[in-house]
């Protein structure tokens, strides 16, 4: 697979109360994320950064898109393999931590729990996370560590 893949969506502020951003606190953090012919997805800051708990933040999207591009190359190596996944789960977290500057992530880790059919396929399984996590556009694409600590069983 090689060449240049283009995204596109749209942010739309959705939180202006009719004073606009006159204060830090006149306004409220809601947004729409939009992604043309997909559902939208509606959005604010970290209750910590005065947000909307009910909505999807920045950072809970950022750890799971570090989840999902990880099992998405997961369960395609594991189909080349011939590892049968029945069922993937991932508690997946991630630490940020503020400072003077803004902040930075300085970790995320994925706890994925994946069922296999035979217990034979159980050590071959536990390694392809290292692979996948080498694949992963976008582990490959942030500047702090993404560990993984997997467990594999059968059913």
């Amino acid at each position: 697979m090689t060449g240049q893949h283009n995204y596109s969506l749209t942010i739309t502020w959705t939180g202006n109360r009719g004073q606009g951003t006159t204060g830090y606190k006149d306004y409220d953090r809601n947004h729409t994320l939009s992604v043309q012919g997909k559902p939208d997805i509606l959005c604010s800051s970290d209750t910590a950064f005065r947000g909307d708990a009910t909505r999807h933040n920045p950072e809970d999207m950022l750890v799971a898109s570090l989840s999902s591009c990880h099992m998405l190359w997961y369960l395609h190596l594991c189909a080349d393999a011939g590892i049968v996944v029945t069922g993937y789960t991932d508690n997946a977290t991630g630490v940020l931590q503020e400072s003077p500057n803004g902040g930075h992530f300085t970790n995320v880790t994925l706890h994925p729990v994946v069922t296999v059919t035979d217990a034979s396929m159980i050590e071959k399984a536990n390694e392809l996370h290292d692979i996948a996590h080498k694949k992963c556009f976008i582990a490959n694409s942030v500047n702090f560590p993404v560990l993984h600590e997997p467990q594999c069983r059968t059913k």
